[in-house]
């Protein structure tokens, strides 16, 4: 939302400076973005009059021309503007006039110049030249009623301030500079000037027949009928330069009137043309599979969640968002027009332009919430301006009244007022700010009771009014208190570790934090996740985030895409979030939703080579099983087993594994699939892992051991076994075949070729056997080995290789 200063001080003008203005609006909630000059700074630039022109002697498209300043002799100055003409009153830039900064951030200072063998004291300007407008297209023409000599700044207002308000979207009732203008009023005390309502008896009779079939879509629906308008007259220079401050560009009279009332007053209006219209007008929700080509050129397909303004012929516009094709106005043809002003239900508005990729001005006020009570007066002003630039003849106002929201008055407590802000602001306190903020109401022994104005949507709850208390008395005000409360030492389950520990063991192994959208797209979904039906959301925020994720691969590999359009080589990414899943046997509860799993997972990324660049280290590409090791560093103490051969969607299919902690699959890890490689213009595979954040952080609860004197005997075997057979699978058996004396096998060889036979491999282990209660004997450790090739045998088939 963004205003010149100039026409929010026209309707309350504080004792206040520039600053202090977007300070004060800013403390009250208010936030002002910017405010910067309505034109860049120049001088030396007065109102001239072209009084005479002649051709220039040695140039075709130059002109020299004798101008009119306000003093005694006449200047000449050449001019190549196509557009000039006697008579006509312009930027007049003197000897020693400085323009505004040009593109290379440097002012220009006008001097005496020859131009062609012709003198020229000074320079005509353009808009453009002035900084004020991309048009370049000729002179700027001031008008007629401009005086001579006057100084362009104060002609056009340019020492004006552009003030630029971002609105939180609970305050609908700040769309407009009137609005605006009556939070400046509660906020410094300054009187507020509202607009005049202007009573235009009808001078015809011709009225639309109108009726609202749709009252969940539209409460109230006022409009009249104007003969006789003259669509080519112009806009007034004082509405163009209004609109122009507000960002609007100047379209046409009609156009513009309706744009000028909705940016000043918050009243989204539509101009018809009343002879396009066929019949009356009906307000409806749409039927599914009706058309309508937009203002915008578009054309729009339509369902029975979009309410629609039709005419006999069919639909006509986008109730509350914007007007069709069919019934705009033109400037060769409109003499008659209808105007409307209505009350549509902003949850019959919501959403409803996104369908559409677009957003209109109106559509954002209206999904907020527009003042209902006023449609009628609004009705008169913009009738007033319209007869006023193109004339014509109004009809009487058919107002039309289906549903009207119902205030229901909103209590508040003092005490409890006053403890939520932490001061002991008074009762009496309370009902002035709610007196300058022109809300009625009524009092008790220990509250005040408001029914909410029309305009404002944002007052539902207890809480509202205490925020309406605490900003206007002055957020600056409350003290910056330390709270007060009772320390109290929290235990750290033994058994557990949290998040952050968890974070912060990624982070330590060169891992990068992401934080993504739980809002994925449903693409995603199906390649990363294999889910065909995901969770879908009602009202996403963009159509590439339509559903909920299943799965934090996705985010992972959308930030690796960045990373490398980036130029980044190496990349490590980690995330820990939430997922969503379907799950029937879930509850609904004050933190779940029923039937929908929200187990929260984490997951890791590495891509590139396995360490950073550097000259004593070959450059080697990472693989599974430095992030499998990295895995492992983050669970332990807990101890996880591989399953080769697992199936993932998102996994290339012969290098992934899952991941099993005490029996359980917890996850999976592996590469990319090919197929996505391709898909998602990867170079190299990146090598990944998700499991279950439950799972593992839950940790084992530590017991201390006695370091035992005796010593440990190694022995090493090596069998011969099928050449599918998973070494995890072997030394599973193994390592539970006795428990007596042996401590620890591991795997420390893997052969496969010359000197075995065809389909086979050879599998090496570390045996570490000791006795804690003597000294382990050749027998006792001859007993053991042999019950370990024994075990081998029987489950694996395997046999001892000489």
């Amino acid at each position: 939302m963004q205003f010149s200063e100039s026409w929010l001080r026209s309707f309350c003008n504080p004792p206040l400076t520039t600053a202090e203005l977007c300070h004060a609006l800013t403390m009250a909630g208010l936030e002002v973005e910017d405010a910067r000059p309505a034109a860049p700074p120049f001088s030396g630039i007065i109102v001239g009059e072209i009084k005479s022109i002649t051709k220039h002697p040695n140039a075709d498209k130059l002109n020299v021309c004798e101008v009119d300043v306000g003093e005694a002799a006449l200047k000449q100055i050449v001019c190549g503007a196509p557009n000039v003409r006697v008579g006509m009153k312009i930027p007049a830039a003197q000897i020693g006039a400085i323009l505004p900064p040009g593109e290379d951030g440097k002012t220009f200072t006008i001097g005496k110049a020859k131009m062609r063998g012709v003198e020229s004291f000074g320079m005509l300007c353009s808009a453009r030249e002035l900084g004020i407008s991309a048009d370049a297209s000729g002179l700027m023409d001031l008008g007629d009623a401009v005086r001579v000599g006057e100084d362009v700044r104060s002609v056009l207002h340019l020492d004006d301030t552009i003030i630029e308000v971002k609105l939180t979207p609970n305050k609908a009732d700040c769309l407009s500079v009137f609005g605006v203008a009556r939070e400046v009023s509660a906020i410094t005390g300054a009187p507020l000037s509202a607009p005049q309502i202007p009573k235009i008896p009808a001078a015809q009779n011709r009225v639309l027949p109108v009726k609202i079939e749709a009252h969940d879509l539209c409460g109230r629906f006022s409009g009249r009928t104007i003969m006789g308008v003259n669509a080519k007259a112009a806009t007034p220079d004082w509405m163009v330069r209004r609109l122009e401050s507000a960002g609007q560009r100047s379209i046409s009279a009609l156009v513009d009137v309706s744009n000028y009332v909705m940016i000043e007053l918050g009243r989204p209006t539509h101009v018809f043309d009343l002879d396009k219209v066929h019949g009356g007008l009906v307000v409806r929700w749409a039927k599914a599979g009706e058309t309508l080509k937009l203002l915008n050129g578009n054309t729009a397909t339509l369902d029975e969640k979009v309410g629609v303004i039709c005419d006999d012929n069919g639909v006509e516009s986008l109730a509350g968002i914007m007007g069709g094709d069919s019934t705009s106005v033109s400037l060769e043809t409109t003499s008659n027009v209808y105007v409307e002003a209505a009350f549509w239900w902003p949850e019959a508005i919501q959403g409803r332009s996104r369908r559409f990729n677009f957003s209109t001005d109106a559509g954002h006020r209206f999904e907020r919430g527009v003042d209902y009570a006023t449609t009628v007066e609004h009705l008169e002003i913009i009738s007033k301006i319209i007869i006023d630039i193109c004339g014509g003849q109004v009809g009487p106002i058919d107002d039309h009244i289906a549903n009207l929201p119902e205030r229901k008055p909103v209590k508040m407590r003092v005490s409890r007022a006053q403890k939520v802000i932490g001061l002991p602001i008074t009762a009496d306190e309370m009902q002035a700010i709610f007196t300058r903020l022109g809300l009625s109401y009524t009092c008790g022994a220990d509250s005040i009771t408001v029914t909410p104005p029309s305009y404002r949507f944002d007052i539902e709850i207890e809480e509202d009014l205490i925020e309406e208390i605490a900003r206007i008395y002055g957020f600056e005000r409350i003290p910056a208190l330390p709270p007060k409360a009772a320390a109290v030492m929290r235990t750290r389950p033994e058994a557990a570790r949290s998040q952050h520990q968890l974070r912060a063991q990624l982070a330590a192994q060169d891992y990068h934090e992401i934080i993504t959208y739980s809002f994925v797209e449903a693409e995603w979904e199906h390649d990363f996740a294999g889910n065909a039906d995901p969770i879908k959301l009602l009202n996403p925020i963009a159509s590439q985030m339509g559903v909920m994720r299943s799965s934090l691969l996705g985010g992972l590999i959308s930030i690796l895409r960045y990373n490398l359009s980036h130029k980044a080589a190496r990349v490590r990414l980690f995330e820990v979030g939430k997922v969503f899943a379907r799950d029937a046997s879930v509850a609904d509860g004050a933190l779940a939703v029923a039937q929908i799993a929200q187990p929260s997972r984490i997951a890791a990324l590495a891509y590139g080579t396995a360490t950073p660049e550097q000259w004593g280290d070959s450059q080697q590409a990472v693989d599974f099983f430095d992030v499998k090791a990295d895995l492992q560093a983050l669970i332990a103490p807990l101890v996880a087993t591989f399953a080769a051969n697992a199936t993932h969607a998102a996994m290339h299919p012969g290098r992934c594994a899952s991941v099993i902690i005490e029996g359980k699959v917890v996850g999976v890890i592996g590469e990319l699939h090919p197929k996505w490689l391709q898909k998602y213009d990867l170079p190299h595979a990146p090598v990944m892992f998700e499991i279950d954040l439950d799972c593992v952080q839950k940790l084992p609860l530590s017991a201390p051991q006695v370091p035992h004197k005796l010593p440990v005997v190694r022995r090493d075997l090596a069998f011969i076994v099928d050449a599918s057979l998973a070494s995890d699978a072997l030394l599973s058996t193994l390592s539970s075949a006795d428990k007596q004396v042996v401590r620890e096998v591991s795997l420390f060889d893997v052969y496969q070729g010359k000197n075995l036979p065809d389909g086979k491999k050879s599998l090496a282990f570390q045996v570490l056997m000791q006795d804690f209660s003597a000294t382990l004997t050749d027998e006792i450790a001859d007993k053991a080995i042999a019950q370990l090739i024994s075990a081998a045998a029987n489950v694996h088939g395997a046999t001892l290789r000489s």
